[in-house]
């Protein structure tokens, strides 16, 4: 069944090969433990039917749009989304523009204008909190209805909890704000990461005997740790190198802005202009301000030692749970 012409930029439908698709909704941000366990369902609900399966997520937030002042920062820009969704294993990831016209589409509009019209749905599978439409009303009630209707099938996939509390992206972005990296690494199955291009600063780093390279983080909505110091791992075009990240005011320095500083391990060479991946594996301490450049170096010095041992004791290990008295230090 069909209303007509959506009253909303429809995204294009898949081209259609006679098959019916699989479909998952939702924004997804962090694409993290509990995301996966829905498309690895729908990845295998589409094997056993000779089904394809598809994604439908959104950008931007829908809360940026319907309650801008609650909206959140995103725990993955929408080009590491697709980064990481380009792993899954789906057919397809279709990326819908939310709007403010979509955002008052009934659960009934919404189904029939995008999943039958243009995904062609022959199953929907949708997390345990999962809700759309106007208001969220189109809870796992209410889509079983309509799939009864529409002739698709309505499944609920169990959270995945962490710490005997489900994996949400509001979980993890709490985790992240307080500087609980591994919580947040916990939650999301790999290191909370960031990127950054490198770019020139006032060179500090290198006159103290630990060369920096100063990141700018063009994405104004990405979550970022609270200031510290933080045991990280850098990815370049050139491999992946152990270090040491400062983030946040220098307070040694007057008159010094806050920064972004990424010193790598056993690495030099020039790197000015790339884009970094940042890893964040540990927080290790806050920032402090020190007396003298020697006693800020002496606490460099055991800083950049302290993230060798935790990053080689971690090694390529998947995160696990975190122990009880982690956290930020």
């Amino acid at each position: 069944m069909s209303t007509g012409a959506p009253r909303f930029p429809a995204p294009p439908g898949i081209p259609s090969d006679g098959r019916g698709t699989v479909v998952t909704v939702g924004t997804f941000d962090g694409v993290h433990r509990g995301h996966r366990a829905v498309l690895d369902e729908i990845r295998a609900r589409a094997v056993a039917s000779d089904a394809r399966a598809v994604l439908l997520t959104f950008h931007p937030h829908p809360l940026t749009i319907v309650r801008p002042e609650i909206a959140p920062r995103l725990l993955t820009t929408p080009d590491e989304k697709k980064e990481i969704l380009a792993e899954s294993g789906l057919d397809w990831a279709v990326f819908l523009r939310f709007t403010k016209e979509l955002s008052r589409l009934s659960p009934e509009e919404f189904v029939d204008a995008v999943l039958v019209d243009r995904l062609r749905v022959s199953e929907l599978v949708i997390g345990y909190d999962h809700g759309f439409g106007r208001g969220r009303s189109g809870d796992a009630h209410t889509l079983r209805r309509i799939g009864a209707r529409r002739g698709f099938a309505v499944d609920v996939v169990a959270p995945i909890e962490v710490g005997d509390e489900p994996v949400s992206s509001t979980r993890i972005r709490k985790a992240v704000s307080e500087g609980r990296i591994d919580l947040a690494g916990s939650g999301l199955g790999r290191p909370y990461s960031f990127r950054g291009v490198v770019v020139r600063g006032e060179g500090r780093g290198a006159q103290l005997g630990f060369p920096t390279a100063n990141l700018r983080v063009a994405y104004s909505r990405k979550l970022l740790p609270p200031a510290g110091i933080y045991a990280v791992r850098g990815v370049l075009r050139s491999g992946t190198f152990d270090g040491a990240l400062h983030l946040g005011p220098r307070p040694t320095f007057r008159g010094s802005p806050p920064s972004i500083e990424l010193h790598l391990m056993d690495f030099d060479a020039d790197i000015y202009g790339e884009e970094v991946r940042v890893d964040l594996i540990r927080h290790l301490r806050p920032v402090l301000p020190f007396s003298g450049v020697d006693t800020l170096v002496r606490q460099m010095e055991k800083d950049v030692e302290e993230a060798r041992a935790i990053l080689a004791e971690a090694g390529e290990a998947p995160f696990s749970e975190p122990s009880s008295d982690s956290g930020a230090k």
